[in-house]
């Protein structure tokens, strides 16, 4: 699969269909700001049909609602997802009509539907209105016409991808698709037809990539720029490497599966499966069948993940004596389940899951086929007059009804983070079953009717979703930690202790969707696996839950689709006694591939030197309980002497508020105005220790801050409503000898040795020695030291040598002189080398001269 041209198509097409769709509403006398009225009859001195008018009173209705860059966001990808789906069907044979809608026999861009229009079978066309389109010779409008009409006849099937067009999206179908230069003449000359055989894999790197731009847009890392409401999908949403999916799924899905049916052959057929070192997979006395495992995606996207169940789902009905067709329905109907807040994401979610059931029940996408996959909705448009005629004279339907319209408030934005009560599901439905099956007389119940479908039915469908139980929850989270106000207050009221980013809400709430025996499986950044703002979050996995699986990529595998280090995991919802097991790809450096092949070599090979078995209550032994799965026995009982924070201390430096204010290098300065140690009174820069590249024992001596009359400026350094901008932390400890290091660092960490002339910024921390506790240059020799290293890639596993991850290290006395001498000699090398340059304020002349 060629993913680069999907990434460069969606792109483009993106920007092209957003601008088609505004063309067509231009057309139609709606732009943006402009008065946009919704009464008119003719435009242009033409006159409306009622479906145009009907449509554009809906659109300047969404409009008015969503505003109009949204709606027109909206309409481009509704269009995007269609044109993808139709492509996808075409190239698979799975159109009902077997008519290909964009090409020819050969695969060129000359679409056969054209040809045979007037003997194509595709339910609701009109033969007359062809052959008028045909003697007019228009084929763009006839082009358009069959396209519709097609989409329409897949809604039955296949409503939530292909849902009626007869709307206000019809009325921004983009003009001049037959163009060869065109959105889908370029669709077809740009991806080769072979990326399209029975690879819904291709259906999430579209959406992946379509979305990138939109992405990039609405995340500001540099900024915190806060994610507004309406941009969360664009900002959260992240494609699945496929071999992470199947290494989640099998050793969760799967796992649960075989521990209950020993005899199974499914352990063979998995092939990311990770077989105890010893052998033997427990067992489950549980007697479950096929058509009763249930598995949630809460946070869908593309259907990555419900796609591939699909696989393991059909291979345990087979063995349980199903036909491919039976099994292909039931799996749709009882087994998977999937909630998103993005429509379009839920409509591909849908799409690629009947997809797959297509390939096996040929039927499946021409009869009504109930999917578990839903779009979130808010409950925004829930009245009292509607919950009253709901209910009727019913006091507990309507206390139910009245829940859900206080739960699903601003449902949009939570998702399925949302905890919904249990609730009498099957009285709610009844009654809407009634309504919706009693014949309507009047206007006011017809209206009933319509706002019972578009409005109430969706909210119980998604409660009920939300307030089940499931075998298996496996999901690829969002990662967001800048919230909006609505979200920040929701988080801190349900789920304070774990809002240091949504992917950790959404790994403590899985485990409430998650049977008591069942998995929960994640791919999240590895953030969580040390740093203290996840602590809690650690303490309740390891003492209440357990780690089966677990996969550390290398750092910056997966820069190519984000820029986040991550990992991937299986969780059981209970406490045992048995070890997980660890594989750990620090030392492979490479992109998923490789890290997809690594996991594989591992797996394959129970002597692998990056395979690792234990318990996770070995965690709670180290301080801060970080997921360290490699330290030896040896290690741990390092940890059980004493720490570093017994013999020193950690601080970060100052924050300037305005470094391009503050700092200077310091040959940037007025070299008498420079402080060397001497006439303090008299200096405005003062040397400070600002982090800086990788460098041992002595040396990054670059920068100066503005320390003039004790930093006044700095101190007082705020905005006009006095706001404080700078944070003059730690003052005190300047000018004292220390150790100084990097605390942002994508390679080992280094200490520098920093005497009492110097001031340290907040990326140049330091460690000071607390008195006659122990030797500063055994503690310097001892932090530059591979066994510094070993235990930091535990308590520091991301970019970030926190002060608090230093103060954590074991620290063991040492009273060895030599140890002393060799780290002096060490700083003097270090400074030696430093000053041989002209970056060094203490060079005299280069060493060769």
């Amino acid at each position: 699969m060629n993913k680069t041209a999907i990434k460069n198509f969606a792109i483009w097409a993106r920007v092209q269909l957003i601008e088609a769709v505004k063309q067509r509403a231009f057309e139609y006398e709606i732009t943006d700001g402009g008065e946009n009225k919704s009464s008119l009859e003719a435009i242009g001195g033409r006159l409306l049909t009622k479906d145009e008018k009907d449509q554009r009173r809906q659109l300047i209705s969404e409009i008015t609602q969503k505003g109009y860059t949204q709606v027109m966001e909206e309409a481009a990808y509704t269009w995007f997802n269609r044109f993808i789906a139709l492509r996808y069907m075409e190239v698979n044979g799975y159109l009902p009509s077997k008519v290909r809608v964009f090409t020819d026999e050969n695969g060129a861009f000359k679409p056969e539907i054209l040809k045979e229009a007037m003997t194509v079978e595709i339910a609701g066309l009109d033969r007359g209105k062809i052959l008028d389109l045909l003697d007019k010779q228009d084929n763009e409008e006839l082009y358009k016409y069959l396209l519709i009409t097609q989409c329409n006849a897949l809604s039955k099937g296949l409503q939530y991808v292909f849902e009626k067009t007869a709307n206000w999206t019809e009325l921004l179908f983009p003009n001049n698709l037959l163009k060869a230069d065109g959105v889908i003449g370029k669709l077809i000359s740009d991806i080769p037809a072979d990326d399209w055989n029975d690879e819904v894999e291709i259906i999430g790197w579209f959406y992946q990539y379509y979305i990138s731009e939109k992405h990039e847009e609405v995340v500001d890392p540099l900024h915190g720029k806060v994610v507004k409401k309406e941009d969360i999908p664009a900002a959260t949403q992240l494609f699945t490497t496929d071999w992470v999916v199947r290494y989640i799924l099998d050793n969760s899905l799967g796992r649960y599966w075989i521990e209950r049916h020993p005899e199974s052959a499914l352990a063979q057929k998995l092939t990311y499966f990770v077989t105890p070192k010893d052998g033997n997979i427990p067992t489950v006395k549980e007697n479950i069948q096929p058509e009763e495992l249930k598995v949630l995606d809460p946070c869908v996207g593309s259907g990555h993940f419900l796609s591939y169940a699909f696989d393991i789902l059909l291979e345990i009905y087979r063995e349980c004596g199903w036909s491919d067709r039976d099994a292909a329905k039931s799996i749709i109907e009882n087994n998977l389940y999937g909630l998103d807040i993005d429509d379009r994401a839920a409509q591909l979610a849908c799409f690629a899951v009947m997809m797959k059931a297509r390939k096996y029940n040929r039927r499946i996408i021409s009869v009504d086929t109930q999917l578990h996959i839903l779009a979130m909705h808010d409950s925004t448009f829930i009245s009292d007059d509607l919950i009253k005629y709901v209910a009727g004279k019913d006091v507990s339907i309507k206390n139910d009804l009245n829940e859900l319209r206080t739960v699903f408030n601003n449902a949009k934005e939570y998702g399925s983070i949302i905890n919904v009560p249990k609730l009498d599901y099957s009285s709610i439905y009844a009654r809407i079953y009634d309504i919706l099956h009693s014949f309507a007389d009047n206007l006011i119940d017809m209206q009933y009717q319509r706002e019972v479908v578009e409005n109430l039915l969706p909210l119980v469908q998604q409660a009920e979703v939300l307030s089940e139980k499931y075998d298996i929850v496996a999901t690829n989270p969002p990662y967001l930690n800048k919230y909006g106000p609505r979200m920040k207050t929701y988080i801190s009221e349900h789920y304070d202790e774990y809002k240091g980013d949504l992917f950790s809400v959404f790994m403590y709430r899985n485990f409430g969707f998650c049977k008591e025996n069942g998995y929960s499986g994640f791919m999240t950044p590895n953030t969580w696996l040390a740093a203290k703002q996840y602590e809690d979050l650690r303490r309740f996995i390891f003492t209440r839950k357990d780690i089966t699986d677990f996969v550390q990529m290398a750092k910056g595998a997966f820069f190519k689709e984000a820029t986040v280090d991550i990992c991937a995991f299986v969780l059981s919802n209970h406490k045992s006694s048995l070890n997980g097991r660890y594989i750990r790809l620090e030392e492979f450096k490479g992109d998923m591939d490789v890290q997809g092949a690594k996991t594989k070599e591992a797996i394959k090979s129970i002597d692998c030197n990056y395979l690792y078995e234990c318990n996770s209550d070995t965690f709670q032994n180290i301080p801060g309980m970080p997921v360290a799965f490699w330290i030896s026995e040896k290690g741990l009982e390092a940890f059980s002497s004493s720490l570093m924070s017994a013999v020193s201390e950690t601080k970060q430096g100052f924050k300037t508020g305005n470094n391009d204010l503050f700092l200077r290098l310091w040959y940037e300065v007025k070299f008498f105005k420079l402080y060397l140690g001497a006439e303090k009174e008299q200096k405005k820069w003062f040397p400070c220790n600002k982090g800086g590249d990788y460098r041992k024992w002595y040396g990054n001596k670059d920068y100066t801050v503005n320390w003039e009359h004790d930093g006044y400026e700095i101190v007082n350094y705020k905005d006009e409503n006095g706001k404080q901008l700078s944070r003059p932390q730690n003052i005190s400890y300047n000018f004292k000898s220390g150790l100084s290091w990097s605390t942002l660092s994508s390679g080992p960490i280094s200490f520098r040795f920093s005497d009492e002339n110097m001031m340290f910024e907040s990326k140049g921390s330091e460690c000071f020695v607390k008195s006659n506790k122990a030797s500063v240059y055994a503690i310097h020799g001892y932090l530059n030291s591979k066994v510094c290293m070993y235990y930091l890639s535990a308590l520091a596993p991301t970019v970030d040598y926190s002060e608090g991850a230093v103060l954590k290290l074991p620290w063991i006395p040492v009273n060895d002189s030599t140890v002393d001498t060799t780290v002096r000699e060490n700083i003097d090398l270090s400074k030696q080398d430093w000053d041989s340059f002209e970056t060094s304020w203490d060079f005299k002349k280069h060493p060769l001269i």
